[in-house]
């Protein structure tokens, strides 16, 4: 394959378009004729490019992920302070999934299943470090106290509240994607970690008068606070 300006310039094209149709027609909707019509190319050129639909079908999440990858990391070179950096991070995850022409990523949401196995891995491995990105983020959110009471799914959580955004997202709705951000962010962080607990200090129990009793199965039984 050439590896001229012109051809990596047309391999672009066909990989952003083809994300395009992918979204909007589904991936076994779209033909390969619909991607030369939309490419500007002759039916069967694009085999140049590419050897098969499958083939634009990974490259297109390849892309994707490589694109986001790379902003993300970005942003953890600029040693921003933990909120700001969630909040860096919320900006721009949502931009891939939300923002004009960015239609890689809700591809890879939609068509993950059309992809054959055979083409997996590798865009396993970039997801692994996309949220690995991600991991660390909160991990140091925990640290300072602001991602408070942590479990072993947050990650998954997260991205799973963020991801279905893109279902039901309209641009012509009140919320605008850096708004839509902000909010997330009090979603994900509105809770304060408690204080440690002083040793030497009475109990809380102790230093105010009796709760109220409840009645559960004829017993009397005192509410945890």
């Amino acid at each position: 394959m050439s590896s001229r300006p012109d051809d990596a310039g047309r391999r672009g094209q066909i990989i952003r378009e083809s994300a395009r149709l992918f979204r909007e027609k589904g991936f076994d909707a779209t033909s390969v004729r619909d991607i030369a019509a939309a490419t500007g190319l002759q039916s069967g050129s694009w085999v140049y490019h590419f050897r098969t639909k499958q083939d634009i079908l990974a490259a297109v999440m390849e892309e994707g992920l490589a694109q986001a990858l790379e902003r993300i990391e970005a942003i953890g070179r600029e040693q921003l302070p933990p909120r700001e950096h969630f909040r860096a991070l919320l900006r721009t995850h949502l931009d891939t999934l939300l923002g004009p022409g960015q239609d890689f990523i809700p591809v890879l949401l939609y068509e993950w299943r059309s992809l054959e196995a055979a083409a997996r891995p590798r865009i396993v491995e970039l997801q692994r470090r996309y949220e690995s990105v991600w991991e660390m983020a909160i991990g140091e959110l925990q640290r300072s106290g602001e991602w408070a009471m942590p479990t072993p799914v947050d990650r998954l959580l997260m991205f799973g509240a963020l991801n279905w955004i893109a279902h039901w997202y309209r641009p012509a709705g009140p919320l605008d994607a850096v708004q839509l951000a902000a909010e997330a962010e009090r979603f994900f962080l509105r809770t304060p970690a408690a204080p440690p607990r002083d040793a030497s200090a009475p109990r809380a129990g102790r230093a105010r008068a009796a709760r109220p009793r409840s009645v559960r199965g004829g017993r009397a039984s005192r509410r945890e606070s």
